[in-house]
């Protein structure tokens, strides 16, 4: 893949308030995503991305850089970039794909303020069939009833603005967006949300396949059961988000004490 161009920026705005606990923070669990991602399967060489648009500074996002893989990211090592591909904070740049897919994104949709895209396995695969990828024939697939939008036509690499606009305006007002023949991109309020969705949209993914190849019929769910059971999930707002991510913090703080570095 190629490199995004990475501007000349001076001195003054490259350390300007980037250092503070929110951001610190914010890095420390973007961190725990990328690990967890990458023990779990969820990444693909060095060639997927999450960000996280900067606490405090809504023109600026988190991201990895270019030629880690997702096991080797820690805290420290994620850039901070503004939306023009200029790195304000870390060393080295973001992947080309990374920052066309994500600077639009996080512009585009306020709604975004974490962005995770991936070529997970089993998610992946039902982005490469005809028709809706997801049925909401699984419990665990109705967390993202009503959610999901598909976008129908890949269109290569996302190497210039145009295409990260494009793929941002098939996500519309969604928060998981399948990119037909390509993967998937989740996005959501929180660096916490985001993980969550990645993770048991993957897990959805995973169970769907694995009925499909008994070559059975799914069973779906009424629309009416699965709207409800849908607001049954919302019901508690965002604190079974919070608490998945700070499990994982916990493991990880066992197994990778690194990740914070």
């Amino acid at each position: 893949m190629a490199q995004a161009h990475d501007i000349t920026t001076p001195a003054v705005l490259r350390n300007a308030d980037l250092d503070t606990p929110a951001i610190r923070a914010a890095r420390v669990d973007l961190a725990a995503c990328f690990r967890m991602a990458a023990r779990l399967g969820l990444q693909e060489g060095i060639c997927n991305h999450f960000s996280a648009v900067v606490p405090g500074h809504p023109d600026l996002m988190l991201v990895n850089p270019y030629g880690w893989s997702f096991a080797e990211i820690t805290a420290s090592r994620l850039l901070i970039t503004d939306f023009h591909g200029r790195v304000l904070a870390g060393e080295g740049v973001p992947e080309a794909t990374a920052f066309y897919i994500h600077a639009r994104l996080h512009l585009r949709h306020h709604h975004a303020a974490a962005a995770f895209h991936t070529h997970m396995p089993n998610a992946t695969a039902l982005s490469m069939l005809n028709g809706p990828p997801l049925a909401w024939a699984g419990q665990t697939a109705l967390k993202f009833y009503g959610r999901t939008a598909v976008d129908e036509d890949y269109n290569g690499l996302a190497l210039d603005e145009a295409e990260g606009d494009r793929i941002a305006a098939a996500m519309g007002e969604a928060e998981i967006v399948f990119l037909k023949n390509h993967g998937v991109i989740v996005v959501g309020p929180s660096i916490a949300t985001a993980w969550d969705d990645l993770y048991y949209l993957e897990r959805a993914a995973e169970v769907q396949r694995l009925a499909m190849a008994t070559g059975r019929p799914l069973k779906a769910v009424s629309p009416d059961v699965a709207a409800r059971t849908y607001a049954q999930m919302r019901g508690g707002g965002d604190e079974s988000a919070r608490l998945h991510l700070e499990s994982i913090k916990r493991q990880l703080a066992v197994t990778d004490p690194d990740y914070v570095d």
